[in-house]
């Protein structure tokens, strides 16, 4: 099972990747969107921000967000290990629901890109 720390380190590579994406990719991670990421198995959520490509995380809490972010993540530190590392495909686990994404509908369209 993932920590959280290794949980974290995968989040900042994901930003580092969207922050040196370029294309398609770039404008799609260039929305500003509160962000939330629930570890289910740690039961514990980081709390950010998408802006100008990056992911901010600004808090990390037990359980669920506090608040209903805008983009919402959530899944096992090891698929978000293995989604960053390239191991696990994102189009797969969110189909099969290892991995749930929520937003609205025109986010959903914009982020295809990164999936």
């Amino acid at each position: 099972m993932a920590t959280l720390e290794e949980c974290r380190a995968a989040l900042d590579k994901l930003s580092d990747n969207l922050a040196t994406a370029e294309g398609d990719v770039r404008s799609a991670a260039a929305l500003d969107r509160s962000l939330s990421c629930r570890i289910t198995d740690l039961d514990m959520t980081f709390v950010g921000r998408l802006k100008d490509g990056r992911i901010r995380v600004l808090d990390t809490v037990q359980g669920p967000p506090p608040e209903k972010a805008e983009i919402r993540l959530a899944m096992t530190g090891d698929d978000l290990v293995a989604l960053v590392g390239g191991e696990l495909n994102f189009a797969k686990a969110w189909g099969s629901g290892r991995v749930r994404l929520e937003a609205s509908l025109r986010d959903l369209f914009r982020l295809r890109t990164l999936l």
